[in-house]
């Protein structure tokens, strides 16, 4: 998940299509879009509300932003695309804007940056939040004019605040001390949960990987195109705690030979023995969740590991990670019709029985639950509870145009960050599909990261 930067001018072609939506379209676009924005600020507040101004400040682990940074930083950057950008507004405050620019400041140096203060920086994101509805009530959203066409800017910015909102929630699972945050448990596994294949075969041959379609698609999902992958077997559930335990419990992390050489020089570099926030007492597994310590659940997908990790694992249990492309077939892949697929289970949006998202739970749900989800294949939880690592690297599709700036993906691409997928528990569904391409570097173990595996024939 990666920070977004000032934005730079847009180019003359958009995302979409020439035609959009048309006049009876929009206002149904424009609900949505409205629900999008106040969804996505009620999360900052309950992520920003629940600790007091000292919390808000502090640095709680270089790896992060103070969260006072990431909540000044999405009301900048709602003044830049939607004020400036969308309505032509003079800019409320200019002298802000490199300090909150991404690029400009790393995380780990933005602590000693004159931020705006908790209640100024709550203010600002308030008023801008109040002149961005006035935009969004008087703004066309057909046309031809691209960053505004199906509502496009205005659910890029609802998407920017949810992932700052992930963001805030890891800073959140960073943190030292009590628990401030609370969420009921996911639902159990469904009865035929223990009796789920371990593997799925997914059939070869070319499919329609990425989208040209959907409307708030960001750049690095188009546009739809071919793609031919041989068959392959994938797990049916994300790797769980319980399978986890077996790989450190057999020297997964004292044996070299699984490791790629940056991983094995990571494990004894830091001293790694088992995913971040794990430790034992008295020869069980523990670890700390929210500020909670509790048992490992065995029966849960494994989290909080690198891809380093993840590559192991596989390795060890005879397997590998599955290619992007390979993962997108497992999730849209409708054999039956040829077509694919928004989500696993069809085009409809996500509902509570279908995927664990959007914060609602505070961890991912068993292995094997959620069963309206499924793929037509019948592979599980490809949607929802934790990102999946890939094995590949975050490259452009064929005919990628960066929209509407450079910044957001086209400066990530290459071999040194790596593809994950799927969503977790911490996505909210207007940040998650199909389609959605996450990357990070594959050393990184804070996020809300697991992963399935997969075999050739």
């Amino acid at each position: 998940m990666t920070d977004s930067p000032t934005p730079a001018a847009s180019g003359p072609h958009g995302p979409h299509g020439p035609a959009g939506p048309d006049e009876a379209d929009t206002e149904a676009l424009r609900q949505r879009a409205l629900a999008a924005l106040l969804s996505a600020r009620e999360r900052t507040a309950l992520l920003t509300d629940s600790v007091d101004d000292h919390e808000l400040t502090a640095q709680h682990s270089p790896l992060m932003s103070p969260l006072v940074w990431d909540l000044a930083h999405i009301g900048n950057q709602e003044e830049l695309w939607l004020l400036r950008g969308v309505a032509g507004q003079e800019a409320l405050r200019p002298e802000i804007d490199g300090l909150y620019d991404a690029f400009e400041h790393p995380r780990a140096t933005r602590p000693s940056l004159p931020l705006l203060a908790p209640a100024e920086a709550r203010v600002y994101a308030a008023e801008v939040r109040g002149r961005a509805l006035d935009v969004l009530d008087g703004t066309a959203l057909h046309g031809a004019r691209p960053l505004v066409r199906a509502g496009f800017a205005f659910g890029m910015i609802a998407q920017h605040e949810q992932q700052h909102d992930e963001t805030m929630l890891i800073t959140h699972q960073l943190r030292s001390g009590p628990a401030v945050l609370t969420a009921p448990v996911p639902p159990p596994a469904p009865a035929d949960a223990a009796g789920l294949p371990g593997e799925v075969l997914v059939p070869g041959g070319p499919f329609t990987m990425g989208t040209s379609t959907e409307p708030w698609a960001l750049d690095n999902e188009r546009p739809a195109h071919l793609r031919d992958v041989p068959d392959f077997f994938i797990d049916t559930t994300p790797v769980t705690c319980g399978a986890y335990q077996g790989f450190i419990e057999d020297g997964g992390y004292t044996e070299r030979r699984w490791w790629a050489p940056e991983g094995w020089a990571m494990v004894r570099e830091h001293e790694l023995a088992a995913p971040l926030f794990w430790h034992q007492d008295a020869g069980q597994w523990l670890r700390r969740r929210f500020g909670v310590t509790e048992t490992v659940p065995e029966t849960e997908p494994v989290l909080h590991v690198s891809w380093y990790e993840a590559d192991a694992y596989a390795r060890w249990a005879g397997r590998r990670l599955p290619s992007e492309a390979e993962w997108e077939k497992a999730a849209r892949h409708d054999p039956a019709s040829g077509r694919s697929l928004r989500y696993p289970w069809g085009d409809e949006d996500p509902t509570p029985e279908r995927a664990n998202l959007g914060q609602r739970h505070l961890r991912p749900a068993p292995a094997g639950a959620y069963a309206a989800g499924r793929s037509p294949l019948g592979v599980r939880q490809l949607i929802g509870d934790v990102w999946e690592w890939t094995s590949s690297d975050f490259l452009p599709y064929p005919g990628f145009a960066a929209f509407p700036y450079r910044e957001y993906s086209e400066v990530f691409f290459g071999p040194a960050h790596k593809v994950l997928r799927g969503g977790s528990f911490a996505v909210d569904p207007v940040a998650c599909r199909g389609t959605f391409r996450n990357w990070d570097l594959p050393v990184r173990r804070q996020i809300f990261s697991g992963f399935r595996t997969a075999r050739d024939i």
